[in-house]
């Protein structure tokens, strides 16, 4: 296929696109939109933590029947934490990360004309906003959205009866998610295809750059975990709505017996985190990936330990799928069961460290370019430690019986899973924006993104370690019927504010992106003098990627200040030199 093909309408190019470049811009605006929700959502539910009796004007306006003269209701609180927690785990991070850089980076880093099928991916898409809409309209059903927490655990999710929002909100949320997972294996399968199958002459599995290792590697996780989560969602829409007891057993409800028997909810706690802790990598992984390319990029250095790093991503993608019984220590686990989980959940750490240690090796002695995406990636570096020091803590069962539920889990989860995958996905898009839309994004803009942003996000979840050792559960919409909780509220208040500040510093970000597209300085071809494929097709995109023929690979991707050579970088086209090695 080459650039001459038939002349494509707006309908074509912009909206029912087949062309990787087109479905990675419409994977990203629409995370990015549902990102604003689910932030918005934060910063509304964190006024309520802080000031649980003060009337707000915006809770008013927003809330409508939930609130009671600018206070929301504890339902609504809820609500608000559930739906916040689902669209920022599967809408905005691994729609923001696998749907938006595995479409825009696989064809072009591997050198492939396009995903193995255009089309498969234009309806993985689609699939991706009919479910972010169902999501969102689940926002608006009178009782409420769900509000069984991210994840859903029955009978809360499982009796339509239960509480407010266990009703039609919880079932669209069901249906959002199933199309969500329908969307996400579609995906998932072609990029696998894709680089099995359409590498160009020379690339061999050694020289893909490491962000085609995670993104492949995070692919193959999803097809594995996700179906998981589908067997799931579907054995609970049976018991709402079929009289099944796959998951109940002895239920009462205002003094009456319901006729469920035999079921176990902790049945549905195991099919969930089978998917909810691979989840996790899923979102990280391709974080991680990016951030090995921009800090080779920016240290102007190979990246350190290359087959390590391959090592670690398959190794964490290996153990991912057999530690998910940390979260779910005190379900009354066998002792014996708790401790193979605790093995399996420590040895994690091994390829973690292994990929942090690589990143500061390789920024060591290098020469720092430190734009905005390098602050992003040395954030991720900074959150992905400090978040999973504290995963020892929970990962052990004798430890974990003591934080469980309360602000400790939410802030070593925030840090390690939301914050790094958020830095990651930013890293992401300030290095290659030029290739998405021809054009620069503001640098001092970006300096000021970061440092109000990287603060803020410390300023938020440090304190809630503290908290959470102190022994404050996560989820309650007020603590002051506690009096054992008193002199935790001021730090509750400081919290609220940095969460304000950080959910306000996302307007820069936006602003940014959004004058960018159209008012942003005009890329060069290769701005960031990188090594890698995408860097060689025309600034201006074209179908097919490049003119002409694919170009052939020479050698792998990290040939910064290579001896022997005038510049400091050397693209993978360049043919070797005679008696120079191969890599």
């Amino acid at each position: 296929m080459s650039e001459h093909h038939h002349k494509e309408t707006f309908i074509t190019k912009y909206i029912f696109s087949q062309d990787h470049k087109m479905i990675s811009k419409q994977y990203l605006i629409t995370g990015i939109f549902m990102g604003v929700i689910g932030v918005f959502m934060s910063m509304l539910f964190r006024l309520q933590i802080a000031w649980p009796d003060h009337s707000f004007s915006l809770i008013e306006a927003f809330l409508g029947h939930h609130q009671d003269n600018g206070v929301m209701t504890p339902d609504i609180y809820l609500a608000l934490v559930t739906i916040h927690g689902t669209i920022m785990v599967f809408f905005v991070l691994t729609a923001g990360l696998s749907g938006t850089f595995s479409n825009l980076l696989i064809p072009l880093q591997i050198g492939a004309r396009d995903m193995a099928s255009g089309f498969l991916n234009m309806v993985s898409y689609w699939l991706f906003f009919l479910s972010s809409i169902i999501m969102v309209i689940s926002l608006f059903v009178s009782a409420g959205p769900a509000s069984a927490g991210w994840t859903v655990y029955p009978p809360l999710s499982a009796l339509p009866q239960a509480i407010p929002g266990s009703g039609a909100g919880m079932t669209l949320w069901l249906v959002a998610m199933a199309i969500f997972i329908a969307s996400s294996l579609l995906g998932a399968l072609n990029y696998i295809v894709t680089v099995l199958n359409l590498r160009t002459v020379g690339m061999k599995m050694t020289r893909l750059p490491l962000t085609i290792w995670a993104f492949f590697i995070t692919a193959i996780i999803g097809v594995v975990s996700f179906p998981v989560l589908l067997s799931a969602a579907l054995l609970l829409i049976f018991d709402r709505s079929f009289g099944t007891s796959f998951y109940l057993s002895d239920i009462f409800i205002d003094g009456g017996v319901l006729h469920y028997q035999g079921g176990s909810p902790v049945l549905f706690e195991h099919l969930f985190w089978f998917l909810g802790h691979p989840e996790v990598y899923i979102v990280l992984l391709p974080a991680l990936g990016i951030t090995s390319e921009v800090i080779a990029t920016n240290s102007r250095k190979p990246i350190f330990g290359y087959r390590a790093m391959i090592g670690s991503i398959i190794a964490i993608a290996f153990l991912s799928t057999i530690v998910w019984g940390h979260h779910m220590f005190i379900t009354g686990m066998n002792p014996f069961l708790g401790s193979v989980f605790t093995f399996t959940t420590l040895l994690i750490a091994i390829p973690s460290a292994v990929k942090a240690f690589n990143y500061v090796t390789t920024l060591w002695k290098g020469n720092l370019q430190m734009n905005p995406a390098m602050l992003f990636s040395i954030g991720l570096v900074s959150t992905f430690v400090s978040g999973g020091l504290t995963g020892l803590v929970l990962g052990d069962s004798a430890l974990d019986i003591n934080v469980h539920d309360t602000y400790f889990v939410i802030a070593h989860f925030h840090l390690v899973m939301g914050v790094s995958a958020i830095y990651g996905m930013y890293a992401g898009v300030y290095h290659w924006f030029p290739k998405m839309f021809g054009r620069m994004m503001n640098k001092t803009l970006g300096y000021w993104h970061f440092w109000i942003t990287a603060i803020a996000a410390y300023g938020v979840f440090f304190p809630m370690h503290f908290v959470g050792l102190a022994g404050l559960p996560r989820r309650y919409y007020t603590n002051t019927a506690f009096p054992l909780f008193d002199d935790l509220a001021d730090i509750n208040v400081v919290i609220t504010i940095f969460a304000l500040i950080g959910g306000t510093a996302q307007l820069i970000f936006l602003g940014n992106f959004f004058w960018s597209i159209y008012k942003g300085k005009k890329a060069t071809q290769n701005p960031w003098k990188s090594n890698t494929l995408e860097w060689t097709t025309p600034v201006e995109p074209i179908h097919g990627n490049w003119p002409g023929e694919i170009p052939a690979v020479h050698r792998w991707a990290y040939d910064y200040s290579k001896p022997g050579y005038e510049s400091d970088w050397v693209s993978q086209t360049v043919p070797l030199k005679e008696g120079e090695e191969p890599t």
